[in-house]
C-alpha cells in the first residue's frame, strides 16, 4: 500500500525557515519523481518543487519561480524520505503543502503527472 506522510509544517514568522518532510512507504521513492505542491485558501494547487528519480534522471531538482533561491528539495534514499527546506518564508507562502510521487520522468510541473498524494501539512507565515 502506497503512502505519503508529510510533516514539519507549522506557524512561523516572515523570514523564518521550515523543513518539510515526506515519508514514503509501499514503493521505492528513489525510482520515482517526488514533488511538493501547495494550495492556499481559494486558490488552485500549485507546483513548488520536484526532484527527479535517481536511477534514470540523476535526481535533478526543479523549482517554481516563487520559491527558487529560497527552497531546496532533497532526498534521503536510505529513509525513503524527501525534504523541502524553505528559507526566508513570506506570508504568501501560507498554504497546505502536499507531497506527491510519480513513476513518470517528464512534466514535473504538472499536477496531472503525479499518481500518489499525501494528505498535506499546513504552513502559516505571519507578517
Amino acid at each position: 500500500q502506497v503512502q505519503l506522510v508529510e510533516s514539519g509544517g507549522g506557524l512561523v514568522q516572515a523570514g523564518d525557515s521550515l523543513r518539510l518532510s515526506c515519508a514514503a512507504s509501499g514503493f521505492t521513492s528513489s525510482t520515482h519523481t517526488m514533488a511538493w505542491f501547495r494550495q492556499a485558501p481559494g486558490k488552485e494547487r500549485e507546483f513548488v518543487a520536484a526532484v527527479a528519480d535517481i536511477i534514470w534522471s540523476g535526481g535533478s531538482a526543479y523549482y517554481a519561480d516563487a520559491v527558487k533561491g529560497r527552497s531546496t528539495i532533497s532526498r534521503d534514499s536510505a529513509k525513503n524520505t524527501v525534504h523541502l527546506q524553505m528559507n526566508n518564508l513570506k506570508p504568501e507562502d501560507t498554504a497546505v503543502y502536499y507531497c506527491a510521487a510519480s513513476p513518470k520522468r517528464s512534466d514535473y510541473y504538472s499536477f496531472g503527472t503525479y499518481t500518489y498524494w499525501g494528505l498535506g501539512t499546513q504552513v502559516t507565515v505571519s507578517s
